[in-house]
């Protein structure tokens, strides 16, 4: 039986973080990312946030979440340690002592189709395409009646061109180099990978790239052998060695990949026994090991030189020639390029066919199409006369601008959960916030009925800590949020100090000898969602004495401001990973990400902990513990859980949501198709 490529994102922890950046001035931009990646965790602030994880692959581990930075915000990393080489001992040696432990060598697409075989639509296509999704049954009917995958191969158009939107162009189309969600989505369709995970986060070594995993008794090791039918697009074999070399190469700190490195650095070593046999040796027997396997795969024949001359892998001629012609080890290959326009890839023919024979499933598109509109409404109006088939959408988009003939002409939506949070920062370490009895009179201030209703339409839920409620490794019971309460707030302001004496209507302390006014500022990405937001925070505070003043900034400078600890106050927000270990650099003390300067030790403790803990009933338990202690703390006012919002044109089919949307996961994208007209 053949497999269809699974086209996901896998990102290292550290990237998703950078994600969160580049997103910030595009709201309507999706996050993840990382917090992808399936792998693992968190975004860095911004207006949007995205999960961390692994590396965008191409085949079975392709394109996509996370969560990860600008080129300024992934300089402010702190510098790699160099790699220390290691002289592993005899394969056989190994295969002695190490009592391999099989692992799942799987296709993420096929276990979809086998659980969506279990259930039958509740609709009819026919009713599907006629209805208006103004409620969540309605929502529920489309998914299962579009959602589905074709009975036979006659329903799809393997001619098919899908046009998606890009808010934005890609800045590199070396997959080592990504930085920005676009351009893991790029990368996932060309790069070549051996790991990913399915719609659930179970990890799993891809069918389309793997022969067998195994994993070593003492979790030490773990064992891959590659299946010998895959090539680069240039026609050489894709050999464990380039896989050795992609590891070496990320953890070089010359190289400018430092968001690369997160989840790469917790390796000791990858050694290639022949050109198809690989073990991963790693520093510590973690749960979290599995997460380190996935890392992005470039060509040594190509690169293996070139590096040599340009540690940059962007600036010498043959560097700037694969940038524009990039050698691609997926299922796609780009065929064109007109920058600040369009990004076209096309099938390879030679992925799913090897030697005459079908190796693999045809994947369903002949072409994707990316086109950069960066005006989200010109994008809207390219989607409603059928220039685009899908974009994701604002509230005020989904609820006002998506609904009557002009949009059902062409298109539909659809919406799924996202674990993806928002949230104020307060910077601990300042006067203002470094009291706890502040901080949670900020929280019983903020009117979160009037964010939820007025500013989101009623689209989104609030949020109530670090965790999303429905992950494995949420609390439970899960804490309420907070509610407004005005009273609360005013007695817990006097409690710590901050009181009008003077009668002027502003409060007041002193501090260090001196009488200091409550007056900071708040720093949030220029889109105008955010600076709302922002705009309701000084409304609310303006009513019990507190001056906050707005200052919305580029997404850059607001990531470098976050990482230098410059700010009083910051709106951001955060989307998930695979595992929760990943948000370790947000609430660690001491982490470049930890941009509160939150300190608590038993926090620090669990998440070693956690990471020693192999029993998941048992892990949850000791995340749901940092949740809560974190959530005491209040580093953070939480303020909302976003969920994800497309359209979609009518002739699509096969689209789901996982906690990172349609695309971040797997089967994602590769179980999208368009049916014959």
């Amino acid at each position: 039986m053949v497999e269809r490529p699974v086209v996901q994102l896998r990102l290292p922890p550290s990237l998703w973080a950078i994600l969160f950046a580049l997103v910030a001035s595009q709201p309507w931009l999706a996050g993840c990312g990382p917090a992808t990646t399936p792998t693992e965790s968190t975004t860095t602030q911004g207006p949007d946030a995205t999960p961390s994880s692994t590396p965008p692959t191409g085949g079975a581990t392709g394109s996509s979440e996370t969560t990860k930075s600008t080129p300024a915000a992934a300089s402010a990393e702190p510098a790699s340690e160099e790699l220390v080489p290691y002289d592993p001992p005899p394969l056989a040696e190994l295969d002695a002592k190490a009592g391999w432990i099989d692992q799942t060598v799987g296709d993420s697409l096929a276990m979809w189709k086998a659980e969506l075989a279990q259930t039958k639509p509740i609709c009819t296509v026919e009713e599907a395409l006629s209805l208006e999704n103004d409620s969540n049954e309605k929502n529920a009917k489309i998914l299962s009646a579009l959602g589905r995958q074709p009975a036979s191969d006659s329903e799809v158009d393997y001619d098919a061109t899908f046009n998606r939107h890009f808010g934005r162009d890609v800045k590199s189309t070396n997959p080592i180099m990504i930085s920005a969600t676009e351009e893991f989505d790029v990368a996932g369709l060309m790069g070549f990978g051996l790991f990913g995970a399915d719609w659930r986060f179970n990890p799993m070594a891809s069918k389309d790239t793997v022969v067998s995993w195994q994993t070593s008794a003492d979790r030490m090791m773990d064992k891959v052998v590659m299946r010998k039918d895959c090539t680069w697009s240039d026609g050489k074999p894709i050999t464990a060695h380039d896989v050795v070399f992609s590891f070496q190469t990320i953890m070089n700190p010359k190289v400018p990949v430092p968001a690369m490195r997160g989840g790469t650095d917790k390796l000791r070593w990858v050694h290639a026994y022949d050109d198809y046999t690989l073990v991963y040796f790693h520093k510590e027997a973690l749960a979290t090991n599995v997460w380190n396997l996935s890392f992005t795969v470039i060509p040594k024949h190509i690169y293996g030189e070139s590096i040599k001359e340009d540690v940059t892998l962007q600036d010498s001629p043959t560097h700037v020639k694969y940038e524009n012609e990039p050698v691609s080890g997926g299922p796609y290959v780009l065929s064109k390029r007109v920058r600040g326009q369009e990004i076209v890839m096309t099938r390879r023919d030679d992925w799913y066919i090897v030697n005459g024979q079908q190796v693999r499933d045809k994947p369903y598109f002949k072409e994707i199409r990316f086109r950069v509109i960066t005006d989200p409404n010109t994008a809207l109006l390219a989607l409603k006369t059928g220039e685009l088939d899908e974009m994701m959408l604002l509230p005020e988009m989904w609820q006002t601008q998506t609904s009557g003939e002009e949009f059902y002409k062409y298109a539909t939506k659809a919406h799924g959960p996202e674990w993806t949070s928002f949230h104020f920062a307060w910077n601990t370490k300042s006067p203002f916030f470094s009291d706890l009895r502040v901080r949670q009179a900020m929280a019983y201030l903020f009117d979160y009925d009037e964010m939820l209703g007025k500013l989101f339409h009623g689209l989104y839920r609030q949020s109530a800590g670090p965790f999303p409620s429905d992950a494995w490794w949420a609390p439970k019971p899960y804490p309420e949020p907070f509610k407004r309460n005005i009273d609360k707030a005013e007695e817990l302001l006097d409690a710590a100090g901050w009181v009008d004496d003077d009668g002027d209507g502003v409060r007041e302390k002193v501090i260090d000898g001196k009488p200091t006014k409550f007056e900071f500022s708040i720093i949030c990405p220029s889109a105008p969602e955010r600076v709302q937001l922002c705009t309701l925070l000084k409304e609310c505070l303006d009513q019990v004495g507190i001056v906050c003043n707005v200052k919305p900034l580029e997404g850059t400078v607001l990531i470098q401001k976050l990482m230098d600890k410059d700010f009083q106050a910051a709106f951001g927000g955060w989307g998930t990973g695979s595992d929760p270990d990943t948000s370790e650099n947000l609430w660690k003390t001491g982490e470049p990400r930890n941009y509160s300067s939150f300190s608590n030790p038993e926090v620090d403790e669990l998440f070693a902990a956690g990471r020693r803990e192999f029993d998941r009933e048992k892990r949850a338990v000791v995340y749901g513990r940092i949740h809560n202690l974190v959530f005491e703390a209040q580093p953070y006012t939480w303020l909302y859980t976003r969920n994800s919002f497309y359209a979609f044109s009518k002739q699509l089919r096969g689209y789901a949501f996982s906690p990172r949307g349609p695309y971040n996961y797997g089967p994602g994208l590769s179980a999208i198709y368009k049916v014959k007209k």
